[in-house]
């Protein structure tokens, strides 16, 4: 019988099952965690897992060669969602990122992001040879500045800088060179020194107030210990006091951080905390091996895909997972200012869960189209 143009004659040994089996450990760690902290959403955030599953397995099986042939026809339909949702989005605590299905919320920002990854995997390609012309890197710049913008204008810092880092990241794959990046940073550091002190300083014009305010809860956390830096205290105290073993899921202690309901978004933002307070520090330990596994397993594949497109799918999709989750854990540690980000496979997000399924689909479409080596 003959295939369908959008598959291939696949082999089961190339089939990265490894890869599966740490994926689905971590989503069902996260579905606990999601169950000991909003037991309400626990039944959503299965579904999550469900449909996760099955729309990753059907993008394993779909060759990605075919599917970048329409690489514009996937940046357009990026840009067109992320700018619905600034005018027909919902708006939550003073930001439009939602869009209302009726039956659940959609947020575009976090499909844009695998889309994204796409897109670029085939621009850079195309470019493989001039990657580092002057005029490559300005349409690069350009093409990844307008859905940027449109993230930042939800507002949406956290997920801009986010989108950002990976984009960063697929140029410096595809062979950009070294004496451009040298060039970058030496701009950029004093840039963002300079960036940086305004930005703390008393009616600066570059951030709004409670963006501001969180810079400055980092810097000073016993100044702000009742306002923007509460959540983050918080959140290192119930990981403190999970101590080796933790205090155990859905426990009713009275001691617990979690249960006195000192913790905002304990199901998303500060998921980590949860883990933290009822894993403790070997559950911790299991969540960031389990996810830097995955970050590896992703470039492990990328490493030997038949082409430059391939390699910067996976390794696109592993930095997305690992910029998200050292973002996301580095707030809840209070390591970095708080922002909103969610730790992938664990926080709760039908959204954000099925997007990352979708982009380990992709990573095993590459593992299933191996470079042949002679």
């Amino acid at each position: 019988m003959r295939l369908p143009r959008f598959t291939k004659p696949y082999h089961l040994k190339d089939y990265k099952f490894s890869l599966i089996i740490l994926v689905v450990a971590i989503s069902i760690l996260g579905v606990l965690a999601v169950g000991s902290a909003k037991p309400a959403y626990q039944s959503k955030q299965i579904l999550g897992l469900g449909i996760g599953l099955v729309v990753m397995v059907i993008i394993s099986l779909i060759d990605y060669v075919w599917i970048m042939n329409f690489y514009w026809l996937i940046y357009l339909f990026s840009i067109v969602i992320l700018a619905v949702v600034l005018v027909f989005g919902t708006e939550v605590n003073g930001a439009t990122r939602w869009i209302d299905l009726g039956f659940t919320t959609f947020q575009p920002s976090e499909l844009a992001k695998i889309l994204l990854i796409l897109f670029f995997a085939k621009f850079i390609m195309e470019h493989e040879e001039d990657i580092s012309d002057k005029f490559t890197i300005i349409k690069y710049a350009i093409l990844a500045g307008i859905p940027l913008v449109l993230i930042v204008s939800e507002p949406n810092l956290s997920t801009t800088i986010c989108t950002a880092a990976v984009i960063c990241i697929l140029i410096y794959i595809g062979g950009l060179s070294y004496k451009f990046i040298g060039t970058v940073l030496v701009v950029l550091v004093p840039v963002a020194i300079i960036f940086l002190s305004i930005v703390v300083q008393p009616n600066q014009p570059l951030l709004k107030d409670y963006q501001q305010k969180r810079i400055l809860a980092f810097l000073e956390p016993e100044k702000y210990a009742s306002d923007e830096a509460y959540q983050q205290k918080n959140s290192v105290m119930a990981i403190g006091s999970g101590q080796l073993t933790g205090k155990g899921l859905n426990n009713n202690t009275t001691t617990s951080v979690k249960n006195g309901n000192f913790i905002s978004e304990p199901q998303t933002d500060f998921i980590f905390a949860i883990v933290g307070e009822e894993l403790g520090f070997i559950g911790s330990c299991i969540v960031i091996a389990l996810l830097l596994l995955i970050v590896i397993q992703c470039i492990l594949i990328g490493t030997r895909s038949q082409d430059l497109a391939g390699k910067i799918i996976c390794c696109g999709v592993g930095s997305l997972i690992g910029v998200q989750s050292f973002i996301n854990i580095g707030v809840a540690t209070q390591l970095l200012p708080n922002t909103g980000v969610p730790l992938p496979f664990v926080s709760y997000g039908l959204t954000s869960l099925v997007s990352l399924y979708m982009g380990i689909g992709f990573v095993l479409n590459v593992g299933l189209q191996p470079k042949k080596y002679q």
